[in-house]
């Protein structure tokens, strides 16, 4: 690869965690609207109504076709692929030779020697990197995420959610569709366009087997199938979500979107440092929060840290397999939800933006409270560490703020009160996104279950 490598940043900067936590990059982009309406009504629509989000821009698209992607994605994935094929979809977990995560992303079968991969980077160019040169007799084509792709996206992309969503969604078609199994996808026309679509749940509905669909088909239809989606959910209360709420639905869902890829260190991912540009978002991603380590591999997780050890299958020979059979008895952490204390969310916002100048805390934007790609904040029970907050905001429908968290299982259980440090320590690293404050705790309650 020409010009400089990531490899090659890490060094020039000195160490992986000095190159992220300075980074200038903030918060990962949605290149959407911000409202189309407001954010609470926004965010209340996918548990009353239904919303509809475009997800046509902001996600890297990786397509492998050939003879060889059973055995490439086998090859990679700590999941089961043995009823894998043509209209099924997983969550897609990959990891390094020592069982930490390099990334996941939504696998789409779209037929028996093609598959798609949609997600933020991480995964997918893991898994373009291995098809170009791991020998596979594997064609890989690229379909950028906007803000890295002058030109025009290959499809177009809607997440329809909530209880009305399908009731929405027949009413696009004409006609009453067949319910599409969960993780799996369904073929039907929309304004005279043919659709494929997704069964799964971004935020979820207590109760609701069926929340939505995310649909795609060329780009050139986008435009016209939107315009049938918008139009059909008059009747039912659909709302055009933007990007604030966007940003937020993984609260409820509690997919913990952003861990740091386990690829900065270690000899055995030294070659696929040197395949990234200095350019890429692996290079250009930033790290914040109140945890803190010199060591990266301090930040590395592993699949049942992120909820995901039900997916890990010993059925098959894959990267990281013998680590991950090491690790498999644990004991593990835990993904869990962390409601914060109403008075010390009030006081966090009263002293950032009220308070005297030496003495104000790290600004809580509203409703997505990240200010870096990968964020990571310390939880503490009494002044032990105990686990980090990867992810928090607020949502009108568990009123009010809470972070997505790995802990240590002594404290992953419900009613356990914890403590959250939030802001950076020495006020604040050289991230533009960082205004000088001062750290704060928070008290927080866990629960390992949504908490709406």
């Amino acid at each position: 690869m020409h010009g400089e490598t990531l490899e090659r940043k890490i060094a020039r900067t000195g160490s992986p965690v000095r190159m992220l936590r300075n980074a200038p990059q903030g918060a990962y982009e949605f290149p959407m609207p911000a409202e189309y309406s407001n954010w609470r009504d926004e965010q209340r629509a996918w548990r009353t109504t239904a919303v509809l989000f475009n997800q046509s821009f902001h996600m890297t698209d990786i397509y492998f076709k050939g003879p060889d992607v059973v055995r490439l994605f086998c090859d990679l994935g700590v999941n089961s692929f043995a009823t894998f094929g043509k209209n099924k979809a997983k969550q897609f977990v990959a990891v390094n030779a020592d069982g930490r995560v390099i990334g996941d992303a939504i696998l789409f079968g779209l037929a028996d020697d093609e598959y798609s991969l949609v997600g933020r980077p991480s995964a997918p160019n893991w898994a373009a990197y291995q098809a170009e040169t791991g020998g596979y007799d594997v064609t890989v084509t690229r379909d950028e995420r906007s803000v890295a792709n002058a030109g025009r996206r290959r499809t177009f992309r809607y997440q329809l959610q909530g209880p009305n969503a399908l009731k929405v969604i027949d009413r696009a078609a004409d006609r009453e569709l067949p319910r599409i199994k969960f993780f799996n996808i369904g073929e039907f026309a929309v304004a005279g366009h043919p659709v494929r679509a997704l069964n799964h749940t971004m935020v979820g509905v207590p109760g609701v087997e069926h929340t939505g669909l995310e649909m795609w088909g060329p780009a050139e239809h986008g435009d016209d199938v939107l315009a049938a989606l918008l139009a059909a959910g008059e009747e039912f209360g659909l709302r055009q979500g933007g990007a604030r709420a966007y940003g937020t639905t993984a609260l409820e869902s509690g997919w913990i979107a952003a861990p740091v890829p386990a690829i900065y260190s270690g000899a055995s991912m030294k070659p696929y440092r040197e395949y990234l540009s200095a350019a890429s978002w692996e290079a250009s991603a930033s790290l914040a929060g109140s945890f803190v380590s010199d060591n990266i591999d301090d930040y590395y997780l592993t699949p049942w840290d992120l909820g995901y050890g039900h997916l890990v299958k010993f059925d098959h020979d894959f990267l990281g397999r013998p680590a991950l059979e090491r690790l498999a008895d644990g004991p593990h952490r835990k993904k869990a939800w962390l409601r914060w204390h109403d008075e010390d969310a009030q006081r966090v916002i009263s002293s950032s933006l009220f308070g005297k100048e030496e003495e104000r805390a790290k600004y809580l934007d509203i409703p997505a409270s990240n200010y870096a790609t990968l964020p990571c904040d310390a939880v503490l029970a009494g002044n032990r560490p105990v686990g980090m907050a990867l992810y928090t905001g607020y949502t009108v429908n568990v009123g009010g703020w809470s972070s997505l968290a790995v802990l240590d299982e002594e404290v992953a259980r419900d009613g356990e009160r914890l403590t959250l440090v939030w802001g950076e320590p020495g006020g604040g690293t050289a991230k533009p996104t960082v205004e000088r404050h001062v750290q704060t705790e928070v008290r927080v309650t866990v629960s390992t279950s949504p908490l709406v």
